[in-house]
């Protein structure tokens, strides 16, 4: 039977991480990744960014190039997965039916796009963005001629497909449940402004939308909606959220509702097995201690690196600050922060000018910002964030105060 010191399971950006942070402090056991995909690990953000606008290759995306494994003692299992866990045994049952023992065990398998529930959610040309794969048959098809593309769900990734999509000439309608787009995520200024952008760029935005169904035989051809209507299709991406991928923690006794559970140190309810990135839940300090998941690279680096040097035997709560960005059409959009909560929104600059910045604030405090091409608003935001600081709202929507003079 195979056995590792350190298993960790998920080879995306929170198990390459740790991997990285376990050699960098010190370790010197067996390292073992077991990942689902054949690829090496990979950035993710940039799938629905400059890999599908053909800006970079997928060779730029390595996390690290493919010989760095190797040289770090750092064994690669890739295109398997693990299908059950026995914390007692310290095993894990892999899905080709072999059994692996672990002395400590990292869960950084994130997460699984949630699929439409409505018939004809599994014709083909219904596509998620979430891995290479994903992004390679889409790109395929658009080379092929496909150009109605449906876009459902209007939060960050459905929004920056869409950007790519309509640079590449294709007819885009984006449909968007909520009243709003990033509704999840920000105020409604922020997405008032993105869906204006959106719509001058040509897209067919649509928000309070019910689809009904996918039609088509054997190849979606439309979208119907809960009012009868059809927009036709050449392809659809559905872009609304993921489910996190811990059904073998949760079998085996880990605690956990959305996602898997884990304590300041990232730690499960089992033993010797700790939850990473987007599948772990945690009582988070930017948010009164609102257990959540934070689906980041922010989130799942820096988590990576505090199981890391717990393991190593330096131990520290985790305690990162959140942070987040997007890119569409030439957006940039920088978030600090987090807008749980907020009860006040101050917007600096004029939205306009497609340069400016939405303050959030809790009981006068500063508790996130959304900056759209403003560098010197988000970087300066930050620390106003970590400092608590709680301004005078006519002096912090004063563009003529720069924010790094109120820290």
């Amino acid at each position: 039977m195979e056995k590792a010191d350190i298993l960790i399971v998920g080879a995306g950006h929170a198990g390459a991480q740790c991997a990285i942070a376990l050699r960098q402090n010190g370790f010197s056991g067996s390292i073992a990744i077991v990942g689902r995909e054949s690829e090496p690990p990979y950035e993710r953000p940039p799938l629905s960014k400059e890999y599908f606008a053909r800006e970079k290759t997928f060779d730029r995306l390595y996390i690290r190039p493919p010989q760095f494994w190797d040289d770090k003692e750092v064994r690669l299992i890739l295109g398997i997965e693990v299908a059950r866990v026995d914390p007692a045994k310290h095993l894990v049952t892999l899905s080709t039916g072999a059994t692996m023992e672990y002395g400590q065990l990292i869960w950084a398998a994130g997460g699984d796009p949630r699929r439409l529930s409505c018939d004809g959610a599994d014709l083909a040309g219904v596509h998620a963005v979430r891995t290479r794969a994903d992004c390679d048959q889409l790109m395929g098809e658009i080379d092929g001629g496909v150009r109605r593309i449906v876009v459902i769900g209007g939060g960050y990734i459905g929004l920056e497909a869409t950007a790519v999509l309509t640079k590449l000439g294709c007819a885009v309608t984006v449909l968007e449940g909520a009243s709003r787009v990033l509704a999840r995520v920000a105020g409604p200024e922020l997405s008032a402004f993105f869906e204006h952008e959106h719509r001058a760029h040509g897209v067919d935005l649509r928000t309070n939308v019910v689809v009904a169904s996918l039609v088509g035989e054997g190849r979606v051809t439309g979208v119907k909606l809960a009012d009868g209507s059809v927009i036709p299709a050449d392809a659809v991406i559905v872009g609304i959220g993921i489910i996190p991928a811990v059904g073998p923690l949760i079998v085996a006794g880990a605690a956990g509702a959305s996602g898997v559970d884990v304590d300041e140190f990232c730690r499960t309810s089992l033993p010797d097995v700790y939850a990473i990135g987007d599948c772990a839940a945690f009582a988070c300090d930017y948010a009164d201690g609102t257990v959540m998941r934070v689906e980041s690279v922010q989130n799942a680096n820096d988590q990576a690196t505090c199981v890391a040097k717990a393991i190593c035997g330096e131990a520290r709560p985790y305690h990162a600050f959140p942070w987040f960005w997007s890119n569409q059409y030439d957006l940039r959009l920088q978030t600090a922060g987090l807008s749980i909560g907020y009860d006040q929104a101050i917007t600096r600059g004029d939205v306009a000018t497609r340069a400016f910045s939405v303050v959030y604030l809790n009981a006068g405090r500063i508790i996130a910002i959304d900056c759209v091409n403003s560098v010197k608003d988000y970087v300066a935001g930050r620390k106003l964030i970590e400092a608590g600081v709680s301004p005078d709202p006519a002096v912090l929507a004063d563009v003529g105060v720069a924010l790094k003079e109120l820290i």
